[in-house]
């Protein structure tokens, strides 16, 4: 089945939006097994939005529209599906009470400019819409089944999965179930993920499982694809080989399919009773920023520092493992914490540039003990950043979990 992706607004033609949209749609295909043929990108403009519905409806056999189902002028999705189906545009009372219940819940009167919303093509299909005021639709134009979906990212994903993707399957004829096991893992490059599980015969051709890697640095997300009859058979496909793969990828996994880094941190945090406080410099505060806003984090995160250099936290000497460790205990007491995590750097001087690095050098306490490591990070100030950042909260998981913290990473320099 060959499928198009397409995608409106004049955000998104211009550049103003990056279309993230249109990443999440194609990777949520292509790990199902379904292919996407085509990708375009229409503004706000109703003669290039007809002319782009009509060649897709002649070249694919099945189009996912994403935006243009909102309440304001510039949104023309419905009008132009419908121009292009040859029918009317007709009031669905369904979605229109839905939406007027939706606004009633948060002591809201609906604009009227809303109803727009639930103006569908004649004997469209429904979409359910379960978290916005946007209603998807299905039309047929042409030779293929055009799929509607809202722009915001939230309430396409939910959609997509829940009701665009068992559509799509319908189509193609594809039978069976399908599972996506992923694992995130930090301190391996792609080139290397691909020679440690490479021949691994359940990915070669025939073997049943599909392997793909997803650089999105600092950290790579190795997906294993698979369809079977029933849960029982996904599983007993999977079983052995996510085994083999957490064997082969040991300690560098920092987490499972929904799972982040910070997520796991707090959660081994939470299931031992410990506390935490942080000390960050130049990372923005992005490791306190990850950790504080989740769930159950109120009752475990003490306390989080963040400083532009090492005078602001009273290091008269140079930035070394020992001070970073020294200043990890000074928080896990100055907090009252269990643990203190501090992430300390030695920026190189001069302007950004691709050889910019910095040392980096992180401490750890707790109340038994401290550990400290050192690494040295190049690739730009902002690539230093994030890699510090990511590196001191995987030291911090290393260490609750009893793993080593100074396992060297791909991405150090000596």
């Amino acid at each position: 089945m060959k499928i198009e992706i397409l995608c409106t607004g004049d955000e998104i033609l211009t550049g103003k939006t990056v279309n993230t949209n249109y990443s999440h749609i194609a990777r949520r295909l292509a790990d199902i097994g379904l292919d996407v043929h085509w990708g375009t990108t229409v503004g706000d403009d109703r003669a290039s939005l007809l002319q782009a519905f009509r060649q897709a409806g002649e070249r694919a056999d099945a189009v996912i529209v994403n935006g243009g189902l909102g309440p304001t002028v510039d949104d023309l999705s419905q009008e132009v599906a419908a121009e292009a189906c040859g029918v009317p545009l007709v009031l669905s009372d369904y979605w229109m009470e839905r939406m007027t219940q939706s606004y009633a819940r948060r002591g809201r009167v609906m604009p009227a400019n809303n109803k727009k919303q639930a103006m569908l093509p004649e004997n469209a299909e429904f979409i359910d819409n379960p978290i916005g005021t946007a209603c998807g639709f299905a039309v047929t134009i042409g030779r293929a089944r055009f799929l509607f979906t809202p722009g915001v990212p939230r309430e396409m994903r939910r959609m997509l999965d829940e009701q665009v993707i068992p559509r799509l399957l319908a189509l193609s004829g594809l039978r069976g179930l399908t599972k996506l096991k992923r694992f995130h893992t930090f301190g391996i490059g792609e080139s290397r993920a691909d020679e440690m599980l490479g021949n691994i015969e359940a990915f070669k051709n025939g073997g049943g499982i599909k392997l793909g890697f997803q650089a999105h640095y600092p950290q790579l997300e190795t997906k294993l694809a698979v369809r079977g009859t029933d849960e029982a058979d996904l599983q007993r496909q999977l079983a052995p080989v996510e085994a083999e793969v957490r064997k082969r990828l040991g300690n560098f996994i920092i987490a499972e399919d929904d799972q982040t880094l910070e997520g796991v941190i707090l959660g081994k945090l939470i299931t031992d009773g410990h506390t935490l406080a942080t000390t960050e410099m130049f990372t923005s505060g992005n490791i306190a920023a990850r950790l504080a806003p989740l769930p159950g984090a109120e009752k475990i995160f003490k306390r989080g520092v963040v400083a532009r250099d090492a005078i602001e936290l009273g290091l008269a000497g140079e930035v070394s493992p020992a001070a970073a460790a020294a200043i990890a205990q000074d928080q896990r007491e100055a907090s009252g914490a269990s643990h203190a995590l501090a992430v300390l750097m030695q920026l190189d001087e001069g302007a950004d540039r691709p050889d910019f690095g910095a040392t980096i050098c992180i401490g750890i306490a707790d109340a038994k003990s401290h550990v400290s490591r050192q690494a040295r990070l190049i690739g730009g100030r902002d690539w230093v950043r994030v890699g510090a950042a990511e590196l001191g909260l995987d030291c911090l998981r290393r260490h609750l979990l009893g793993l080593p913290v100074d396992e060297r990473i791909d991405f150090e320099r000596r």
